[in-house]
């Protein structure tokens, strides 16, 4: 059936956060190109850029929960006893707490609510519907249409270390990359390897030729 990873691209620059102005261009790219499909949901407070995004992120739980509307907090749901981890992340469990700004249909729409977020002083994420299946060059890749395929663009106030390879229940070590912007990107099941074309070559264009890529499986 297939295991689900969280995708993930940056700047190779460590912990650079990009302008705000260069983050409403790169989510109004997402869209314009048909990476992402609408509706999307903005948030703002403390954020983990490994939470993971459908199985315990704010943001992920914000995307699936129309009626989560502005001014709604939203919490990290405490893990069941046996799988609590008192780790740090990235290795350990995420602790979020953030309030949604805003949310609609349009990219117009989300970048003036973005000229309002928070914006380097608090966590700030936009998480959107899904990839775009529409788009033949994500279908391709994905392989079929999996409407939980979640997207989520990460402005963080402070880097955070993400992980270029982890499994959840694996061995906790490994090399890091601090992030404070991140694009990332769930799957399941891909007929493509490394990362999918459609997203990279957006991130590319924001991030710099060369952004950092990883992933966390399970």
């Amino acid at each position: 059936m297939g295991t689900w990873t969280d995708a993930f691209f940056a700047p190779a620059e460590p912990g650079l956060l990009i302008t705000r102005e260069d983050f409403g261009r790169l989510l109004l790219d997402l869209g314009r190109e048909r990476v992402v499909r609408m509706p999307w949901v903005l948030l703002a407070g403390r954020l983990c850029a490994n939470a993971s995004l459908n199985w315990g992120s704010v943001s992920g739980e914000a995307n699936w929960d129309p009626q989560a509307g502005p001014g709604t907090v939203l919490r990290t749901e405490e893990p069941f006893p046996e799988n609590v981890d008192d780790d740090p992340p990235p290795w350990g469990d995420s602790d979020e707490e953030a309030r949604v700004l805003a949310r609609g249909e349009s990219m117009d729409g989300l970048v003036a609510a973005l000229r309002t977020a928070p914006y380097g002083t608090e966590d700030v994420s936009v998480a959107f519907a899904g990839v775009d299946f529409a788009n033949p060059a994500v279908k391709d890749w994905f392989w079929y249409d999996d409407p939980r395929t979640t997207v989520v663009c990460y402005a963080l106030a402070r880097p955070q270390e993400r992980p270029l390879k982890a499994e959840f229940y694996g061995t906790r070590r490994g090399r890091t990359h601090p992030v404070r912007t991140c694009l990332a990107h769930t799957y399941k099941i891909v007929s493509g390897s490394g990362p999918v074309p459609a997203i990279a070559s957006v991130a590319a264009r924001h991030f710099g030729p060369d952004p950092v890529t990883g992933s966390t499986l399970g």
